[in-house]
Parts: C-alpha cells; structure tokens; sequence
C-alpha cells in the first residue's frame, strides 16, 4: 500500500488546496500531504489514471472525491484513515458515500521476498533484479547458471574444478568469490539451497533445475536484516512455478547440442490447481539427461521433483506444505594443461572424476492475518542432504572419495504491524529464526594403477579422514518501514548468535598412522544493523540508498585449516563487510532502468587462493562499481516498430585488496571481470518471437602461487600461462545468441516451438582452477537448441 500524511481524526474543516491536474497516485500524494488524511491504495489501483486540478476552501473529504472522479475508485473513511477500492470490489456505498470496512483492506507487506511483484521490485530500496521465466526459455537457458548471466552485479564462472559439474553453481556478485557461490544467501521459495546454511554455504550442489523456476529474484543490497548469513551477496531467491487457481498441465522440452559433445535434454512437467475448497495441489518435475559439450566424462543424469499444497483454511488463515526430492549424479570433466588444452581443448584427461547429491527436504508456511493491521507468519523446514565426489589427486595416482551427510532444521516466525504516528505510516516487523544443522564429512581413496582403481596397502579404501561438526544459531532482527510524505525510510537490526563446532574424529591415516584427534569450536555474537532511504519523485522514479552490515560465519572446513594468515590457533577468524549502495529506478511502461552505485568494505576478507594454500585471512579489501539496466519499447519512436523491445546491462567492478602484503594493494582480486555487458532485441509480431543478444566480460586474473620461500602467502600473480593451466590472465569473450520461437495458441494444445544457437560466432574462452582438479576449462562452444511446450 501506499501511503500519504495525516493522523487520528481528519479535520473536516475547509481550508485552500491546490493540487493541479496530473496522475491519480501524485494527486492523491499530495493531498495527504495537504491534509490530515491518511490515504492507503495499491500502486495498481490508480495505475494510469488522471486526476483533475482540485483548487479552493474544501474540507479533505471534499478534495477527495473532487479527484476521484471518472476514476471508477471508491473509498472508506474511519478517523482519518482513507483505503481506496475499485467500484467493481464493492457492492454498494453508505449513504455518506463511503463504504463499510470489509476485512483485510490494509494489507501487511510482511514477506516482501515471497511476492516479486513489479510493484513491490519498482518500491525496494535498494539493487533488485527479477529474471522471468519467458526470459530464461528465450535465452535457451538450460540452468540457473545460464539464467543469471543477465543480472547486472552478478558474475557466473564457467563450471571448473571441484565445482566442475551441471550440478554446481559458482555465482559471484560485485567481485566477490564466485567459487561455488559462498557469498550470497541462496534460497529455494524462502528456504536455504545450501546443505549447511552456516557451515557449508557452498553450492557444490545446487539442489535447483530452471525447468521448475517462475522467477529468480535476485537483490544485491538492502537485505542483511531479514536474511543471512553469508549475505555481503545479497539474496538470491528461485521461486518455483506457483500453484494455479484452474487446472493446469504443461510439458515442455529443451535439447541441445554441439559439434564437440553429445545431446543434452532439459524436460520439465506441471500440473495443478486449486478446488472450490481453497485446497491447491501443484506437481513439478524437471530433469537435465545426456551429455555437455566436452567429448568425454561429461553425462548428467539430475531429477528435481517438488509437490507443492496450500489451503486457504479460513479467511484469515493460510497454510503452504511442501516436498521438495533432488538427485543428480554428473561427471566432472578434468581441468587441462596448457599442452593439452592447444591440442584439444574439448578433452578430459579423467575417467573417474564425478560429483553425486541427493536432497529430501520440507517446508511448512503458515499465515495467519490477525487483523487489518497484523499479519502472522511462521515457516520451519528440514533439509536432509547427501553431496559426495570421487577425484582423482593432481598425479593421478590415487582416487579419492568424499561422502558428505548434512541434516539442517530451521524455524522463522515473523509478525508485522501497520500503525499511524504523527504524519508517518509505519510497518514494523519483528523476526527470529533458529537454526541448527549437522554434518559429518569423510574421506577414502584407492590407487590409480594403469588408470584403473586399485586395492594398495596405503590406499585400500578405508576411511582415513572422518569429520563430525555442528552448528547452533539464533538470529533476531526488527526493522520498521517508515512512509512520510514521499520519503519511505527503513532501519533495522539484525542480532546474529552463532556455535559452531568442529571435530576430527582419530582413524587409521593415509599410510597406516592414526590421525590425531582434534576439537575446534567458535562462538559469534554479531549485531548487524541497516538503513535504506528511498524518495518517490514520482510513481514511476525512484531514488534510494542504503547502508547494511554483513557477516560471514567460519565454515567447517575454515574452521578446521588453521595456520596461512591468521594469528589465532584456531585458525581463520570470521569477516564481515560494509555495503553502501546509491541508485535510482525508473519506470514508466515505456522505458525504464536502474543505475546504482555500490561500495563494499571489508576488514579481513576470506579468499580461497588454491588448493595449497586453501583459505587465508587476505586483510582489507574494497569492491567498489556501477551497475546499469535499461529498457526501451521502440514502438514509442515509430508506430511501426510495434513489438520490437531492446534492452541492456553493464557493470563496472573493482575488487582490489587493500591490505599489508608488500606489492599487492590495490592489485585486483582474482576471478573477476572488471567489465560485463549484455545486450538484447527482443520482436514479437502475431504469434513469432525473435530475440538476438549479445554477452561480453573482460579478462580476469587467477591467482599465482602466493607462496614465499618461508611458506607465508605473498599474493602473487603470475600473468603469463602456467604451463600446468593453474595461472596466468583468463581473457575476455563476446559472445551472441539467436532465437525463434512460435506460438500456436489454444486451438493446437497451446503448443510452443522454439529453436537458437548459442555462441554463433564459435568463440573460445575458458576459465581456470587451481583446486584438486586444476587446470583449464574451456566454455560453451558453438551450441544449437530446439524446445517444445505443450499446455492443457
């Protein structure tokens, strides 16, 4: 709802206003501010509408219903608390001309994750950007990775290394590490992706299939409060298609191919809807079969089902239960040598290598609306999670196998209230969340004897590294949204309390010596506080800024390394990050964007540099940038452009660090570019759609040995190609697609035929890793893709 100036009871007293003619949302602010009316309406209530001048000695109500007309709007009135309705929403006025109060006309934002509506993304204080799902299937988008490419901020690394697989996702946002996404708050319909939210936020295992996707809502600032930890990224929140009001089926099909791999298939499956009982079912299928575009080691198998319920019990109560089963085996093709990558860089040199998970989990959302005012919510989830890989060492003279086991349960009740102070409307939140979650992590591994897995005294299989580990959290946070007049002003807190423990349980080592038993634990008490601002020029311009703190919890594994960078015998010690952000957004139907500026400072930035050296404590860092989208309709230049849109995206990044090491301040930080640009047509005419894009990024830098002579990490780059693929410079890429698709409507099952080819112009590119599985990894070459739908 929207809100103007006024409180208690209004003063019906004539008085001068002058409100000249212009958009109903304006007027209507105005005179709030004008009067002592409190007015609430929704942003698509008074959409387009015009309102007349109103000028001369009028009481409020007077004014009121002077700019009300000829818009098909109604209103009810209670001591100075005016909610606009359309005439189609009531059945008759009283005889004052306003009408009774039903229930529920002031509603609670509450949730402004769970509904990313335009209204709401155009009205957020801060970096947001919502992919659809007509986007994802016109870019021929086989997963999310594909998906996020376009988001201005984000950064998606090529599959490489441990995270090598389709069932990975290494997202990177503002320069931070991309390397299997630690950084931002991933969520599937509000619940944590990740196995371990606290412990293990890497997405090794992306539990998420695009097929199943109505949206990705991705927000880069202005979050911590509401959600974290590990959210300096911000949030990233995959909602799944939503239960229909009629019975609805779809099935739909993607395939791909390339001259260098074999046939990829995305299916999907949908089918729902809601009885006269207020009872709504939803079944989601969507699974990735076949092979990549690499020549061997490089098959999916991954099945995502959810079943999705709601019932709307009462009036006044709602409740949502859903099942969520994920399990995705995918091979994990070698990282290559810079000798091997000139003689053929679509080859493996792994037989073995290959990533499995598999994920059962629940979710149980109640909502209770209290009254007009208040709203109730509580959603708790389980998550059992399994993620395990085999790989084979550097020599590749042994195989090793990590099973994982992850159980995460989690309990988020939350309560929001609209009350009225002065000339400011209010919505306080209040929110808590418990989470506990465990893991136990091992270790095995065989020789690799003429490439063959074989039984050896020193490698027989047994578990040589055993691992048990926990985390307990309590988080509690309150923040109050604040309109007054066109400003909308929102501080809040955030109280995050942390244990985490760590355990390397003694078994027989790699050469028959026990492993000597350890105990590691750490506790965090960190207050997390926030401030956005945002001035409504008008309701299609937007200005906003925001401060937030972030916080980074230490993970299993940092918890248990210890020693490179750090003075503490525990080892690595926890970051946290500033994050400022100035932008403005603009929207009126025809054209519209967003242009922000962002500054990110930590104190003591984790980074992961290799597999030799793991996770150090790098100091200070700062990442600092713009963020650039628009959008056009370019039937506004010439009638006869009707259909054909265009739209872009740039980001400028800097990443630098900013700490003691000699030679490297201001050095930029690896796997980044500094540089991303997308661009895009989009043409529809009667039932054909053509789109043609186009994505670039400049060149990034790996990371050098960062190794001195004494052990210590010195940061190093080496620029030039190592010849085991590790290091040197990645360079840039542009890269173009093409797609038509035509839609045959209802008459033929609302068929839809799609057909595109990525990367048209063959370009090579590839990224690097210098983890257990090194070396290079070549990028999507030269792909073409058909895709079908049928609807009932």
């Amino acid at each position: 709802m929207s809100g103007g100036a006024a409180v208690g009871h209004a003063d019906q007293t004539p008085a001068p206003i002058e409100i000249p003619a212009q958009s109903l949302s304006t007027a209507l602010s105005q005179l709030g501010r004008q009067t002592s009316l409190q007015l609430f309406f929704s942003p698509e209530l008074v959409a387009g509408k015009q309102a007349p001048a109103v000028s001369g000695n009028l009481s409020p109500e007077q004014a009121l219903q002077a700019l009300l007309v000829g818009s098909g709007l109604v209103y009810e009135m209670s001591e100075g608390t005016v909610v606009l309705h359309s005439q189609a929403q009531t059945s008759g006025l009283n005889s004052g001309g306003t009408m009774e109060i039903a229930p529920m006309d002031i509603k609670v934002v509450g949730d402004w994750l769970d509904n990313a509506e335009e209204s709401l993304v155009q009205n957020h204080p801060g970096a947001r950007t919502v992919v659809r799902r007509e986007a994802m299937i016109e870019e021929g988008a086989m997963n999310v990775r594909d998906a996020l490419r376009t988001v201005p901020g984000v950064q998606v690394q090529e599959s490489n290394g441990t995270g090598g697989s389709d069932i990975s996702l290494n997202v990177g946002v503002r320069g931070l590490t991309s390397r299997l996404s630690p950084r931002s708050t991933v969520l599937i319909d509000g619940v944590p992706a990740a196995v371990a939210p606290y412990g293990q936020p890497q997405l090794s295992m992306a539990p998420i299939s695009s097929g199943n996707l109505d949206s990705i809502d991705v927000v880069r600032g202005a979050s911590s409060v509401r959600y974290g930890p590990q959210n300096v990224g911000g949030v990233i929140n995959f909602v799944t298609r939503a239960i229909p009001e009629k019975a609805t089926a779809e099935i739909g099909t993607t395939l791909e191919t390339s001259q260098h791999g074999g046939w990829k298939y995305l299916n999907s499956v949908f089918a729902g809807g809601t009885a006269d009982n207020g009872l709504g079912v939803a079944l989601l299928y969507s699974g990735v079969n076949g092979s990549g575009y690499r020549s061997s080691n490089n098959g999916n198998d991954i099945d995502d089902v959810l079943l999705k319920t709601h019932w709307a019990l009462t009036e006044s109560d709602d409740l949502s239960l859903n099942f969520h089963y994920y399990d995705a085996t995918a091979d994990m093709p070698g990282g290559l040598t810079q000798a091997q990558y000139d003689a053929d860089p679509f080859q493996s040199d792994r037989d073995y290598d290959n990533f499995s998970g598999r994920r059962k989990d629940v979710s149980l959302k109640y909502l209770r609306q209290i009254d007009d005012a208040t709203q109730f919510e509580v959603l708790t989830y389980y998550t059992d999670s399994f993620r395990g890989s085999t790989i084979a060492a550097r020599d590749q003279k042994t195989l090793v196998s990590y099973p994982r086991n992850y159980h995460t349960f989690g309990i988020e009740p939350r309560v929001s209230h609209i009350f009225f102070t002065g000339p400011a409307t209010q919505e306080a939140s209040v929110g808590y969340r418990y989470l506990k979650e465990a893991m136990h992590e091992q270790s095995s591994r065989l020789a690799l004897i003429n490439n063959t897995p074989t039984v050896t005294p020193s490698s027989d299989g047994h578990v040589f590294q055993d691992r048990t580990g926990g985390t307990e959290a309590s988080a509690f946070y309150i923040d109050d949204k604040i309109d007054i007049g066109n400003w909308t002003v929102t501080p809040g807190i955030r109280f995050e309390r942390i244990n985490t423990d760590w355990h390397d349980r003694p078994v027989r080592g790699t050469n028959g010596v026990p492993v000597q038993e350890k105990n590691r634990s750490i506790d965090s008490n960190e207050p997390l506080p926030a401030l956005s601002v945002m001035y409504h020029v008008s309701e299609a311009w937007k200005l906003f800024a925001n401060y937030e703190t972030s916080f980074g919890s230490l993970q299993y594994f940092q918890l248990g390394q210890g020693g490179v960078g750090n003075e503490t015998a525990n080892g690595l010690q926890p970051e946290k990050a500033k994050t400022y952000e100035l932008g403005t957004r603009y929207d009126n139907g025809t054209w519209g964007g967003e242009l922000t500026a962002f500054y990110i400072d930590f104190d003591d930035e984790l980074q992961f540099i290799s597999n030799d050296i793991g996770w150090t404590n790098l100091g200070a860092t700062k990442h600092q940038g713009i963020e650039a989208s628009a959008h056009y309709d370019l039937a506004a230049l010439n009638p006869m452009l009707e259909g054909l849109t265009a739209n872009a995206g740039y980001t400028y990044t800097r990443a630098t660090y900013e700490g003691d090491i000699p030679g490297f301040k201001g050095r930029d930080l690896p796997f980044y570019s500094r540089q991303v640009l997308n661009a895009g047509l989009r043409y529809q005419v009667n039932r054909w759609t053509w789109n043609l894009d186009a994505f670039a990024q400049s060149k990034q830098r790996a990371p050098g040995t960062g190794m001195n002579a004494d052990g210590s990490f010195n940061g190093n780059y080496i620029t030039e190609p190592s010849a085991d693929g590790q290091f040197g410079d990645i360079p840039g890429y542009v890269t173009w697609t093409a797609r038509s698709g035509y839609d045959f409507g209802p008459q033929l099952s609302n068929l839809k035929l799609g057909a595109g080819v990525k990367n048209i112009f063959d370009k090579q590119y590839f990224t690097r890793s210098s983890d257990n599985n090194s070396g290079i990894y070549v990028g999507e070459p030269r792909t073409f893709f058909v895709q079908a739908s049928v609807g009932f």
